[in-house]
């Protein structure tokens, strides 16, 4: 799908791995009682960040319209649960393009998710990075992404979004980096503060928050969720528009 590569900065795996890591040891906070403002917007979201990363979200929220909410629907995210999306995205991509070699596919893949196996942590493995969405006073999501689905219209600054589409996605990416956050332009979802995405989306070579492992036993909830969840995820490479999707073979 075209979209406008002059805005935002790519983040090749061989400059995330540059980044020096100086863990700066800042807590993860509960974004339940820190981010008061915010809605945690699915089940499966384990509620933490890094303080910082916290307080400018928000921020971000206290900037919007009254009657727009930021939606968290991934936060601080364990490493095993990094593996299991991964593994889960290459047995997607495998269904529905066995024909890519394996290089191709590890690309598109990195598009989407962090890597399990490179020196640079994924960046929710740290902490510092978020995943929002818009929602209105009734808690139905406010569309950033028509006429398109999801990985169709995953690049932040897409072309061809309708006007409404197009005027909400640019309030919720103002709101955010208004806030200190730094966007991966191939996710408009997506946004970190301190972890080596950041840095090299700001042309920085040490990042100050590296991998944050906390006990089971405050997210046992959420992991029985996120497992009940997957069972019913829909194949995102199947989707219409979706990059790697072959397209439709003419008909006579």
């Amino acid at each position: 799908m075209p979209w406008d590569k002059s805005k935002g900065r790519p983040e090749p795996i061989r400059a995330l791995n540059k980044v020096r890591e100086v863990e700066n040891f800042e807590p993860l906070v509960d974004i339940r009682t820190a981010c008061p403002t915010c809605v945690i917007h699915r089940g499966s979201v384990i509620p933490y960040l890094r303080k910082s990363v916290a307080e400018k979200l928000e921020t971000a929220a206290r900037s919007l319209p009254q009657n727009v909410k930021i939606a968290v629907v991934d936060a601080w995210r364990p490493f095993d649960r990094q593996v299991r999306i991964w593994e889960w995205m290459w047995g997607c991509l495998e269904e529905a393009r066995p024909d890519l070699t394996y290089a191709a596919k590890r690309r598109m893949i990195c598009r989407f998710v962090a890597p399990i196996d490179q020196k640079a942590p994924p960046g929710h493995t740290t902490g510092a990075a978020v995943d929002v969405w818009l929602i209105d006073e009734n808690g139905e999501e406010i569309d950033v992404t028509s006429p398109f689905e999801r990985l169709a219209g995953a690049p932040t600054y897409v072309f061809g979004l309708n006007p409404e589409a197009q005027r909400n996605r640019v309030m919720l990416v103002d709101s955010m980096l208004g806030a200190g956050f730094s966007n991966c332009r191939d996710e408009w979802w997506h946004y970190s503060y301190g972890d080596a995405g950041w840095a090299v989306r700001m042309d920085l070579d040490e990042c100050f928050f590296g991998r944050i492992d906390q006990d089971l036993e405050l997210y046992k909830a959420q992991e029985r969720e996120w497992n009940i969840r997957m069972l019913s995820r829909e194949n995102p490479f199947l989707q219409a528009g979706a990059p790697g999707l072959k397209p439709p073979k003419p008909t006579r």
